[in-house]
Protein backbone atom coordinates (compact mmCIF):
# COMPACT_ATOMS: atom_id res chain seq x y z
CA UNK A 1 0.00 0.00 0.00
CA UNK A 2 1.40 3.51 -0.84
CA UNK A 3 -0.22 7.37 0.39
CA UNK A 4 -2.20 9.14 -0.70
CA UNK A 5 -0.76 11.46 -4.09
CA UNK A 6 -3.57 13.68 -6.03
CA UNK A 7 -2.62 13.99 -9.30
CA UNK A 8 -3.17 16.64 -12.15
CA UNK A 9 -6.21 14.83 -13.40
CA UNK A 10 -8.46 15.79 -10.73
CA UNK A 11 -8.68 12.52 -9.11
CA UNK A 12 -9.25 12.26 -5.69
CA UNK A 13 -6.47 11.12 -3.21
CA UNK A 14 -7.07 7.57 -3.12
CA UNK A 15 -3.94 6.83 -5.88
CA UNK A 16 -1.28 5.05 -4.31
CA UNK A 17 2.04 7.20 -4.45
CA UNK A 18 3.97 4.59 -5.91
CA UNK A 19 1.57 4.21 -8.81
CA UNK A 20 1.73 7.27 -10.89
CA UNK A 21 -1.02 5.90 -14.08
CA UNK A 22 -3.70 4.64 -11.98
CA UNK A 23 -6.05 5.74 -9.45
CA UNK A 24 -6.98 2.38 -7.18
CA UNK A 25 -5.76 0.97 -4.26
CA UNK A 26 -3.10 -2.32 -5.59
CA UNK A 27 -2.41 -0.44 -8.90
CA UNK A 28 1.42 -0.36 -8.77
CA UNK A 29 2.10 -3.79 -10.76
CA UNK A 30 -0.08 -2.16 -13.64
CA UNK A 31 1.90 1.03 -13.43
CA UNK A 32 5.10 -1.52 -13.21
CA UNK A 33 4.30 -2.47 -16.51
CA UNK A 34 3.47 0.70 -18.42
CA UNK A 35 6.70 2.57 -17.06
CA UNK A 36 8.61 -1.09 -18.41
CA UNK A 37 7.08 -0.54 -21.95
CA UNK A 38 8.21 3.03 -21.73
CA UNK A 39 11.49 2.34 -20.92
CA UNK A 40 11.96 -0.57 -23.70
CA UNK A 41 10.37 1.74 -26.43
CA UNK A 42 13.10 4.02 -25.82
CA UNK A 43 16.09 1.31 -25.49
CA UNK A 44 15.09 -1.73 -27.01
CA UNK A 45 12.09 -1.06 -29.30
CA UNK A 46 12.58 -4.70 -31.27
CA UNK A 47 11.59 -6.36 -27.71
CA UNK A 48 8.29 -4.65 -27.10
CA UNK A 49 6.06 -6.89 -28.74
CA UNK A 50 7.76 -9.66 -27.01
CA UNK A 51 7.70 -8.25 -23.57
CA UNK A 52 3.84 -7.57 -24.30
CA UNK A 53 3.27 -11.43 -25.64
CA UNK A 54 4.89 -12.69 -22.45
CA UNK A 55 1.91 -11.62 -20.17
CA UNK A 56 -0.60 -13.09 -22.35
CA UNK A 57 -1.05 -15.71 -19.77
CA UNK A 58 -1.97 -13.11 -17.24
CA UNK A 59 -4.93 -11.97 -19.37
CA UNK A 60 -8.13 -13.80 -18.72
CA UNK A 61 -10.18 -15.24 -21.10
CA UNK A 62 -13.39 -12.40 -21.84
CA UNK A 63 -16.28 -15.69 -21.51
CA UNK A 64 -14.81 -16.52 -17.55
CA UNK A 65 -17.89 -16.15 -15.06
CA UNK A 66 -17.45 -15.99 -11.90
CA UNK A 67 -17.85 -19.42 -10.09
CA UNK A 68 -19.76 -20.23 -6.76
CA UNK A 69 -19.14 -22.40 -5.24
CA UNK A 70 -21.80 -23.76 -2.00
CA UNK A 71 -19.14 -26.16 0.20
CA UNK A 72 -15.52 -25.87 -0.83
CA UNK A 73 -14.61 -27.32 2.36
CA UNK A 74 -15.78 -30.12 4.36
CA UNK A 75 -16.68 -29.46 8.18
CA UNK A 76 -13.60 -30.66 9.52
CA UNK A 77 -11.49 -28.36 7.39
CA UNK A 78 -13.89 -24.99 8.06
CA UNK A 79 -13.43 -26.22 11.85
CA UNK A 80 -9.32 -26.23 11.26
CA UNK A 81 -9.29 -22.85 9.08
CA UNK A 82 -12.08 -21.27 12.69
CA UNK A 83 -9.18 -23.01 15.04
CA UNK A 84 -6.39 -21.09 13.53
CA UNK A 85 -8.17 -17.56 13.56
CA UNK A 86 -9.19 -17.84 17.01
CA UNK A 87 -5.54 -19.46 17.68
CA UNK A 88 -4.22 -15.90 16.86
CA UNK A 89 -2.38 -13.61 18.85
CA UNK A 90 -2.68 -9.77 18.56
CA UNK A 91 1.22 -9.69 17.90
CA UNK A 92 0.16 -12.02 14.93
CA UNK A 93 -2.08 -9.36 12.92
CA UNK A 94 -0.77 -6.84 10.27
CA UNK A 95 -2.31 -3.55 11.32
CA UNK A 96 -1.66 -1.48 8.39
CA UNK A 97 -4.84 -1.82 6.57
CA UNK A 98 -7.02 -1.11 9.94
CA UNK A 99 -7.44 2.65 9.23
CA UNK A 100 -8.84 2.66 5.63
CA UNK A 101 -10.24 -0.68 5.07
CA UNK A 102 -11.35 -1.26 8.79
CA UNK A 103 -9.87 -4.58 9.04
CA UNK A 104 -6.81 -6.96 10.41
CA UNK A 105 -4.98 -9.65 7.96
CA UNK A 106 -2.48 -11.95 8.53
CA UNK A 107 -0.54 -12.91 5.10
CA UNK A 108 0.54 -16.70 4.58
CA UNK A 109 -0.47 -18.39 7.68
CA UNK A 110 1.73 -21.58 7.44
CA UNK A 111 -1.90 -23.72 7.67
CA UNK A 112 -3.60 -21.62 5.19
CA UNK A 113 -0.63 -21.97 2.90
CA UNK A 114 -0.55 -26.07 2.51
CA UNK A 115 -4.53 -25.60 2.47
CA UNK A 116 -3.88 -23.48 -0.36
CA UNK A 117 -1.29 -25.45 -1.87
CA UNK A 118 -4.00 -28.77 -1.66
CA UNK A 119 -6.62 -26.75 -3.97
CA UNK A 120 -4.42 -26.01 -6.74
CA UNK A 121 -5.63 -29.13 -9.24
CA UNK A 122 -9.49 -28.23 -8.98
CA UNK A 123 -8.74 -24.44 -8.99
CA UNK A 124 -6.98 -25.41 -12.54
CA UNK A 125 -10.31 -27.54 -13.18
CA UNK A 126 -12.20 -24.69 -12.18
CA UNK A 127 -11.40 -21.61 -14.19
CA UNK A 128 -9.93 -23.67 -17.11
CA UNK A 129 -6.15 -23.55 -16.82
CA UNK A 130 -3.15 -25.03 -14.88
CA UNK A 131 -2.45 -22.59 -11.72
CA UNK A 132 -0.08 -22.59 -8.99
CA UNK A 133 -0.66 -20.74 -5.54
CA UNK A 134 0.99 -17.82 -5.13
CA UNK A 135 0.01 -16.20 -1.68
CA UNK A 136 -3.16 -15.87 0.45
CA UNK A 137 -4.54 -14.24 3.71
CA UNK A 138 -7.02 -13.80 6.42
CA UNK A 139 -9.13 -10.29 6.41
CA UNK A 140 -10.54 -10.04 9.88
CA UNK A 141 -13.26 -6.91 9.20
CA UNK A 142 -14.50 -4.94 11.97
CA UNK A 143 -18.00 -2.92 11.73
CA UNK A 144 -15.63 0.14 9.90
CA UNK A 145 -14.66 -2.65 6.82
CA UNK A 146 -15.27 -1.17 3.62
CA UNK A 147 -13.60 -3.30 -0.11
CA UNK A 148 -13.02 -0.11 -1.98
CA UNK A 149 -13.51 -0.85 -5.95
CA UNK A 150 -10.43 -1.66 -7.72
CA UNK A 151 -8.72 -4.31 -9.75
CA UNK A 152 -6.26 -6.98 -8.19
CA UNK A 153 -2.37 -7.27 -9.48
CA UNK A 154 -1.73 -10.06 -11.23
CA UNK A 155 -0.07 -11.83 -8.72
CA UNK A 156 -3.74 -12.35 -7.69
CA UNK A 157 -5.49 -13.41 -11.09
CA UNK A 158 -7.45 -15.68 -9.47
CA UNK A 159 -9.13 -15.61 -6.38
CA UNK A 160 -11.01 -18.16 -3.86
CA UNK A 161 -12.97 -15.53 -1.37
CA UNK A 162 -13.78 -17.98 1.37
CA UNK A 163 -16.39 -16.30 4.33
CA UNK A 164 -15.18 -18.21 7.31
CA UNK A 165 -17.91 -16.35 9.68
CA UNK A 166 -20.30 -12.94 9.68
CA UNK A 167 -22.47 -11.12 11.38
CA UNK A 168 -24.74 -10.59 8.18
CA UNK A 169 -24.74 -10.71 4.74
CA UNK A 170 -22.09 -8.42 3.12
CA UNK A 171 -22.14 -8.51 -0.53
CA UNK A 172 -19.25 -8.74 -2.85
CA UNK A 173 -19.90 -7.01 -6.03
CA UNK A 174 -17.87 -8.35 -8.98
CA UNK A 175 -18.07 -6.90 -12.51
CA UNK A 176 -17.56 -8.80 -16.12
CA UNK A 177 -14.05 -9.53 -17.43
CA UNK A 178 -12.01 -6.71 -19.06
CA UNK A 179 -8.94 -5.92 -20.48
CA UNK A 180 -5.96 -4.84 -18.74
CA UNK A 181 -4.63 -2.48 -18.86
CA UNK A 182 -4.37 -0.39 -22.33
CA UNK A 183 -8.58 -1.36 -22.52
CA UNK A 184 -9.83 0.17 -19.02
CA UNK A 185 -12.73 1.92 -19.17
CA UNK A 186 -11.82 5.51 -19.29
CA UNK A 187 -14.62 5.91 -15.99
CA UNK A 188 -11.69 6.04 -13.98
CA UNK A 189 -9.71 8.61 -15.55
CA UNK A 190 -11.45 11.44 -14.16
CA UNK A 191 -12.63 13.01 -10.78
CA UNK A 192 -15.50 10.25 -9.23
CA UNK A 193 -14.03 7.59 -10.69
CA UNK A 194 -15.14 5.12 -7.39
CA UNK A 195 -18.87 5.78 -8.83
CA UNK A 196 -18.19 6.00 -12.34
CA UNK A 197 -17.07 2.55 -11.89
CA UNK A 198 -19.63 0.79 -9.90
CA UNK A 199 -22.18 2.50 -12.06
CA UNK A 200 -21.28 1.97 -15.30
CA UNK A 201 -23.70 -0.56 -16.88
CA UNK A 202 -21.35 -1.50 -19.58
CA UNK A 203 -19.44 -3.75 -16.31
CA UNK A 204 -22.54 -5.25 -15.69
CA UNK A 205 -21.38 -5.84 -11.91
CA UNK A 206 -23.36 -8.56 -9.98
CA UNK A 207 -23.52 -8.94 -5.82
CA UNK A 208 -22.72 -12.18 -4.39
CA UNK A 209 -23.87 -12.96 -1.13
CA UNK A 210 -21.74 -15.27 0.80
CA UNK A 211 -22.72 -17.09 3.95
CA UNK A 212 -20.40 -18.71 6.37
CA UNK A 213 -18.79 -21.79 4.43
CA UNK A 214 -19.40 -20.73 1.13
CA UNK A 215 -17.09 -18.95 -1.41
CA UNK A 216 -16.89 -17.56 -5.32
CA UNK A 217 -13.99 -17.90 -7.54
CA UNK A 218 -13.02 -14.58 -9.90
CA UNK A 219 -10.31 -12.77 -11.63
CA UNK A 220 -9.84 -10.16 -9.05
CA UNK A 221 -7.23 -8.59 -11.68
CA UNK A 222 -9.70 -8.64 -14.60
CA UNK A 223 -12.68 -8.17 -12.77
CA UNK A 224 -13.88 -5.16 -10.48
CA UNK A 225 -14.57 -5.59 -7.45
CA UNK A 226 -15.69 -3.99 -4.14
CA UNK A 227 -17.66 -4.08 -0.64
CA UNK A 228 -19.90 -1.35 0.29
CA UNK A 229 -19.10 -0.15 3.81
CA UNK A 230 -20.58 -2.78 5.79
CA UNK A 231 -23.85 -2.04 6.96
CA UNK A 232 -24.82 -1.12 10.36
CA UNK A 233 -27.11 -3.45 12.89
CA UNK A 234 -27.05 -4.12 16.55
CA UNK A 235 -24.67 -6.11 17.91
CA UNK A 236 -21.21 -6.42 17.13
CA UNK A 237 -20.14 -6.20 13.55
CA UNK A 238 -17.28 -8.35 11.79
CA UNK A 239 -16.82 -10.21 8.50
CA UNK A 240 -13.71 -12.91 8.77
CA UNK A 241 -12.59 -13.72 4.84
CA UNK A 242 -10.25 -15.99 3.29
CA UNK A 243 -8.41 -14.56 0.53
CA UNK A 244 -6.42 -17.53 -1.62
CA UNK A 245 -4.69 -16.21 -4.49
CA UNK A 246 -3.18 -18.13 -7.42
CA UNK A 247 -1.39 -17.49 -10.99
CA UNK A 248 -0.71 -19.80 -13.84
CA UNK A 249 1.20 -22.47 -13.33
CA UNK A 250 5.04 -21.33 -14.12
CA UNK A 251 4.30 -17.27 -14.22
CA UNK A 252 5.85 -17.28 -10.39
CA UNK A 253 9.23 -15.04 -11.20
CA UNK A 254 7.02 -13.17 -14.06
CA UNK A 255 4.34 -11.59 -11.92
CA UNK A 256 7.65 -9.58 -10.22
CA UNK A 257 8.85 -6.37 -11.71
CA UNK A 258 12.15 -6.71 -9.95
CA UNK A 259 12.78 -9.50 -11.89
CA UNK A 260 11.93 -8.20 -15.59
CA UNK A 261 15.64 -6.75 -16.36
CA UNK A 262 17.16 -9.94 -15.67
CA UNK A 263 13.90 -12.20 -17.61
CA UNK A 264 14.00 -9.93 -20.48
CA UNK A 265 17.96 -9.02 -20.60
CA UNK A 266 17.13 -5.27 -20.39
CA UNK A 267 19.22 -4.27 -17.63
CA UNK A 268 17.42 -0.47 -18.14
CA UNK A 269 14.15 -2.67 -16.27
CA UNK A 270 16.59 -2.64 -13.03
CA UNK A 271 14.93 -0.27 -11.62
CA UNK A 272 11.77 -1.67 -11.34
CA UNK A 273 10.00 -3.67 -8.18
CA UNK A 274 6.73 -3.70 -6.80
CA UNK A 275 5.04 -4.43 -3.01
CA UNK A 276 3.59 -7.70 -2.63
CA UNK A 277 0.23 -7.34 -3.03
CA UNK A 278 -2.51 -7.48 -0.47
Amino acid sequence: MGGADKGSTGLDESRPANSRLYPWYDSVWLSRYEEAKTIIRKVRPGALAAFVDAFRGLHTRPDFKVKFLERPFDDATLAQIRQVRESLQPTDLELHEAGRFGRFVVHDHPFFTELQQRTAQWISEIVGESVESHYNFLSLYTASGVCEVHMDAPEAKWTLDLCIDQAAPWPIHISEVQPWPDSSPKEWKTEGWENNIKQSRSLKFTPYILQPGEAVIFSGSSQWHYRDPMPKAGGKQFCTLLFLHYIPKGAAELVKPKNWARLFGIPELGGLSGPKSS
